[in-house]
């Protein structure tokens, strides 16, 4: 890489990483930025810290050629993109507080003309607090009337992770400008490696419709995971009614499981809710149905066991989607955790083959255990099947009598 890179990628996790080894496999020299020492280690190395499918190829080869190259801090560049965590708070308002940090660490770096990216799924109007956060840290980046020397723009990912290479490339975006001359220099960008369509319009829109998309997803799971209480009052099994219901041409019921997770369809409702509390009340219920989906997981697999003094429980999957490791807000390690607490006596034996080790919330209680798919099946009183990853479709409970709890249909037959 020349010493000076292209482009800066703050944030070198499940989004950032990949974009910048796409822009990098293109021909454009990046510089990706972390805090955690580790990941920058991992990338110069040519390795990948966590698992996407597709991605370790990229990664090796564009820090072999030199494209691509990690650090704890940035440097001036033509662009910098924002790919940065943002979570709720205890109240469930957004905290932009990644976003703010990251502002004022490529301030410094910033120079008149150069285009800023902010593509972390954010609440109304955060794209313009960035800008504003990057004036205050470098009042000189104003012209004498005030106006912004630095482009600054929201491009929100809205990839599937497990197939993030190929959604990146594939996939329409959406460029929202605080200013038209910011979304024009943001396609310019994105056309490098994107082959899908570019739909520019203005930054608070942008933000919106990442919301919006997940919202509606959130929505429809909700129906979903509702849907399968009902069915289980009732004594119906969920799965062949959606099976019958989604035969009519206008009806597309999606499949229930354990709740919602990930950092997006779990998190981005309550930024709508945060930002119009009185006109979201259908997003927000969505939402409690599905934060609620966990505890009733929970109720189902200790009635299932509450003859047992000290029972074995399996669970199976704690990602929050099959066959990844991703485990941000996974309703599966929520109810795990759970479990641990309702059953002191006994004990949780995780399965969860594409990790090596548990989260620490799981790793702190003493009836927890991580262990191979045979082993908890072999020991276990009740099996939860929490994720259909597709290495559990073969498996059974190994001795009569084990009870099943199994929220993803994968056993039904």
């Amino acid at each position: 890489m020349s010493s000076r890179p292209d482009v800066v990628v703050m944030g070198l996790g499940y989004i950032g990483l990949p974009t910048a080894a796409i822009l990098a496999s293109r021909g454009t020299n990046v510089l990706g930025v972390d805090v955690n020492e580790s990941v920058v280690e991992a990338v110069n190395a040519g390795t990948v810290p966590f698992v996407e499918p597709d991605l370790a190829g990229y990664v090796s080869h564009a820090v072999a050629t030199g494209h691509l190259r990690a650090g704890t801090a940035p440097e001036p560049a033509d662009v910098f993109i924002l790919a940065v965590p943002t979570p709720f708070q205890d109240d469930r308002t957004p905290d932009l507080s990644y976003i703010r940090s990251a502002a004022r660490m490529i301030a410094p770096s910033v120079q008149p003309g150069a285009l800023v990216i902010l593509e972390s799924t954010s609440p109304p109007g955060a794209t313009e607090q960035l800008a504003d956060w990057i004036l205050e840290a470098r009042p000189d980046l104003r012209d004498a009337e005030g106006v912004s020397l630095v482009h600054v723009a929201h491009c929100p990912e809205r990839v599937l992770p497990g197939r993030v290479m190929v959604e990146l490339v594939s996939n329409d975006r959406i460029v929202g400008g605080l200013t038209p001359e910011a979304a024009e220099r943001a396609r310019d960008l994105y056309q490098v490696f994107c082959a899908g369509e570019i739909l520019l319009t203005d930054a608070v829109t942008a933000e919106m419709a990442k919301l919006v998309e997940n919202s509606f997803r959130d929505v429809n799971i909700a129906f979903a995971n509702e849907l399968s209480l009902v069915c289980d009052r009732l004594g119906i099994d969920v799965w062949e009614l959606i099976r019958l219901a989604n035969h009519h041409p206008r009806v597309d019921i999606l499949q229930p499981g354990p709740g919602v997770g990930g950092h997006c369809i779990a998190v981005d409702p309550w930024f709508i809710v945060a930002a119009a509390p009185e006109q979201s009340r259908l997003i927000r219920t969505a939402r409690e149905v599905n934060d609620a989906k966990p505890q009733w997981v929970v109720e189902q697999v200790a009635t299932a066991v509450q003859d047992l003094a000290a029972p074995t429980v399996a669970v199976l999957g704690l990602a929050f989607k099959p066959d990844i490791d991703d485990l941000r807000e996974s309703p599966a390690r929520k109810i795990a955790a759970d479990l641990a607490d309702a059953l002191p006596g006994g004990r949780v034996l995780a399965v969860e083959p594409h990790v090596e080790e548990l989260p620490p919330e799981l790793a702190n209680r003493r009836n927890v255990e991580l262990v191979e798919a045979t082993e908890a099946l072999d020991a276990a009183d009740c099996v939860a099947v929490l994720v259909d990853h597709t290495v559990f479709r073969t498996l059974k409970p190994v001795r009569d009598g084990v009870a099943v709890v199994d929220v993803k249909g994968l056993w039904r037959d």
